[in-house]
């Protein structure tokens, strides 16, 4: 049985190793010692697909690891991370989706902030009764 400060600890350190799913450098380390070819690791990978829960994936401050996360349940995407320029590849690819998120999040602020300003009325003169 595990204690609660056991619990959390597990918690806690399971939380950082996914977050580090997202470093495709971190990927390409792992694979390159042989780590993704261990049949006990790969089990762990799989053990941790509970974090795309949404009780648990709130807590994840780079949500796109759960992305890589769920790539490295296939073979063929573990075996290609050997391949520096495959690391290379992903992380470029993540610093592009970021660039345009960000302009795209920036333009649809702007639009929503447009959207909520007051409409300054003006008012009709048309249906004025004068005496």
């Amino acid at each position: 049985m595990e204690t609660d400060e056991q619990a959390r600890n597990r918690f806690q350190s399971e939380l950082e190793f996914v977050q580090c799913l997202a470093n495709p450098n971190y990927l390409n380390f792992l694979a390159q010692r042989g780590y993704l070819r261990e049949r006990p690791f790969i089990n762990y990978l799989k053990y941790l697909l509970y974090w795309k829960e949404p009780e648990y994936a709130k807590f994840l401050k780079y949500p796109h690891c759960l992305h890589m996360l769920e790539l490295l349940q296939y073979e063929h995407f573990r075996k290609e991370l050997v391949n520096a320029q495959c690391a290379k590849f992903i992380d470029e690819q993540q610093l592009l989706h970021w660039q345009h998120y960000s302009r795209k999040r920036t333009r649809l602020q702007q639009a929503l902030a447009e959207q909520q300003q007051p409409q300054q009325q003006v008012p009709s003169h048309g249906n004025v009764i004068t005496k």
